[in-house]
């Protein structure tokens, strides 16, 4: 039996696509290897994988995360959503979903907060220019 599982996730532009198959651990980003990332990026990333070894043993499978747009940071998070929903499908635990979220909620859900867009006449979002009555 050939197991292959497809989840995504999202932060900000960042959309992530993770690829759950049979294998024997083996964590990819757009092909690297993810303990090529950087460390607090690399630890991000093993959080899931750290709860799910505790609760279901040893990993047995691959996953294979491929992550377009948005920026450095949004794409970690896009990708940690991806691969916690991948490792959820895979194990359909109602458990280990109470593990990740007490946790962090973040591991299930997607932050759907966005950028303010700016308004007309004016080159910020929010903050006005100050006016002088001199």
């Amino acid at each position: 039996m050939n197991i292959r599982i497809v989840t995504s996730g999202k932060r900000k532009r960042a959309v992530a696509r993770a690829v759950l198959m049979e294998g024997n651990g083996k964590i990819t980003i757009n092909k690297k290897n993810y303990m090529l990332l950087h460390q607090f990026d690399r630890l991000k990333i093993e959080e899931p994988v750290r709860i799910a070894e505790n609760f279901l043993g040893k990993k047995n499978f691959d996953i294979a995360i491929t992550v377009r747009g948005g920026g450095e940071k949004g794409q970690i998070d896009a990708s940690r959503l991806a691969l916690t929903r991948a490792i959820l499908e895979f194990s359909k635990s109602k458990e280990l979903e109470k593990q990740f979220s007490d946790y962090d909620w973040s591991l299930l859900v997607a932050d759907v907060r966005r950028k303010e867009s700016n308004k007309p006449g004016d080159s910020k979002a929010r903050a006005k220019r100050q006016k002088s009555f001199r």
